[in-house]
């Protein structure tokens, strides 16, 4: 009887390590894909930020719909791109972002929220 314990407790055992080891694996591999994805996204933004806007010539017709579109995502990856550079604790690089979306669209919907998280992220710039 004892025998049938001891076995049963160290199946228990091993079930319980097998349980930790595995949750462990599933933890590093989310932190992990979570890095590279951060990464990914602030390597394309400073790519975007480093890309000097040319002068706005005048859009046809038929390629304003498409612009239009292309503008709004663009918008929205480097206000993406800036809300993602401070929530990782790079505070300039965020402040560059908003800049650079106000810079190249004024009259845009997320400049008034660009400007206000740039005063936010002022306050976490070290001089």
């Amino acid at each position: 009887m004892r025998q049938v314990a001891w076995i049963l407790a160290l199946a228990i055992g091993a079930g319980l390590a097998y349980w930790v080891w595995h949750g462990m694996r599933r933890y590093r591999e989310k932190k992990d894909a979570e890095a590279a994805r951060t990464a990914e996204f602030l390597a394309r933004a400073a790519a975007l930020a480093a890309v000097k806007p040319a002068g706005n010539p005048a859009p046809t017709a038929a390629a304003s719909g498409a612009g239009e579109a292309q503008s709004l995502a663009q918008q929205e990856l480097l206000f993406q791109a800036a809300t993602k550079a401070g929530e990782a604790g790079e505070p300039a690089l965020a402040i560059q972002l908003y800049a650079r979306l106000i810079a190249r669209y004024p009259a845009s919907a997320l400049a008034a929220q660009a400007r206000a998280r740039i005063e936010a992220q002022k306050r976490f710039v070290k001089p």
